[in-house]
């Protein structure tokens, strides 16, 4: 291996870099919001699934144990879609950003 060889790897290493930053950030921008039942229960999840935000339509609240059940069952499929949304946004900006490479694992 030349010097000449070496300084590209240097390049090549430093854009890496500077691609997992970019990636780092658009996880965190990247924000992907669901609803269930109706709206009763709407969340929004960052690129990295991290629950932003909880609402829930007081309408809902009753006394029951099945209300409760009813519940817990639209809040985790509200964060379960936003979580499907959020990595269906960052598959598609990671194809922007690897301009058209074809990386597996990574598009």
């Amino acid at each position: 291996m030349n010097l000449s060889d070496l300084g590209k790897m240097k390049d090549i290493l430093a854009q890496a870099g500077t691609m997992r930053e970019q990636m780092e950030r658009k996880l965190e921008e990247t924000v992907a919001e669901a609803s269930t039942g109706g709206g009763v229960v709407t969340v929004r999840v960052n690129g990295k699934k991290e629950l932003l935000s909880l609402k829930i339509d007081p309408a809902v609240m009753g006394s029951g144990q099945s209300d409760i059940e009813m519940l817990e069952d639209l809040i985790r499929a509200a964060v379960n879609e936003a979580g499907r949304k959020a990595v269906a946004e960052m598959e598609s900006s990671m194809k922007g950003l690897m301009g058209g490479l074809n990386i597996p694992g990574l598009t």
